[in-house]
């Protein structure tokens, strides 16, 4: 079996950042350590960090005076670090930058008096973050081309859109596209809010696809980004999986393929791409090949208190 190995895959910028917050945080205050919800999407992650000290809560009155909290890499509403204030809480947020950029333009453009279309999958904490950095009613979740259509619009020359940083490259561009048809004066913003990852993972997983019978993602289901490599490949014919780890794989329904592509999600770490290249190797003689090889080398700012 050949294994065509995505490049790039796995941990981006934003995911290695909310991680090393994480870290060292606890060792700068020492365990335990609470994090409002989980730091980035992926359960190996979360359990490691547990190991380490970390306690993973749902809201803030979970967590105990006197003890700093992190809040995770998908962005929280406004009300979450001024409830903290309220409560005397040191915390840190772990925000990946380019979803702060996604706030920092839906407060401009709300400032500006226009009505926001965020294009989203709703639900998602990074949508819900998003929401919550504006006023009431100033926002409006869209997640397909059909909701386009179905808007009742006050003031059709007043628009602007922005996205969720982990959506469909596809999907979206028709979503735009959309957009623009109904409405050509709409306000686009300054540039592509689908980070970097996300467009250099799903463009990798093309760049294998074609040489493909199966495909593997290393993922966790409440992952957007790893939900949408798998996307990828279906579209493009070739049958695809979404696992979290080696014991997930479904033997039977891979069965034997001659080329096998393997890729892994913005949030899951390296060892969990080799853990499944070994048990691949206990059933199969195996040809890795790595193929793709879009360079990254975006690196973010700690916190400064953690630094300095």
């Amino acid at each position: 079996m050949t294994v065509l190995i995505a490049a790039p895959r796995g941990f981006c910028a934003g995911v290695d950042r909310a991680i090393k917050i994480v870290e060292l945080a606890l060792e700068r205050h020492g365990d335990p350590v609470y994090v409002r919800h989980e730091i980035v999407h992926n359960r190996f992650v979360v359990e490691r960090l547990r190991a380490l000290g970390a306690v993973f809560v749902t809201e803030l009155d979970e967590v105990p005076a006197g003890r700093p909290v992190v809040f995770s890499a998908h962005g929280v509403p406004k009300s979450v670090p001024a409830a903290a204030e309220d409560r005397g809480l040191a915390y840190l947020d772990a925000t990946c930058p380019l979803v702060s950029k996604v706030h920092r333009q839906a407060q401009r453009l709300m400032e500006e008096g226009r009505h926001i279309l965020f294009i989203g999958h709703a639900g998602h904490p990074e949508v819900i973050g998003t929401f919550g950095q504006v006023s009431s009613g100033s926002m409006t979740l869209i997640e397909s081309v059909e909701d386009i259509a179905a808007l009742d619009v006050s003031d059709p020359g007043n628009l602007s859109f922005l996205t969720q940083t982990t959506l469909s490259v596809d999907d979206t561009a028709e979503i735009v596209a959309a957009l623009h048809a109904r409405f050509p004066a709409i306000k686009a913003p300054r540039g592509e809010d689908i980070c970097y990852a996300t467009s250099n993972r799903q463009a990798a997983v093309k760049a294998i696809a074609p040489r493909c019978d199966r495909m593997l993602v290393i993922g966790a289901p409440n992952s957007s980004n790893s939900l949408r490599l798998a996307e990828v490949a279906e579209r493009l014919n070739v049958p695809a999986r979404l696992i979290q780890r080696a014991s997930e794989i479904d033997w039977a329904w891979l069965g034997t393929p001659a080329v096998l592509g393997l890729t892994a999600g913005a949030s899951a770490p390296e060892v969990l791409v080799r853990e499944v290249l070994d048990a691949l190797a206990e059933r199969f003689t195996v040809r890795e090949e790595e193929t793709g090889h879009i360079p990254e080398n975006m690196v973010f700012k700690l916190p400064r208190e953690l630094v300095a």
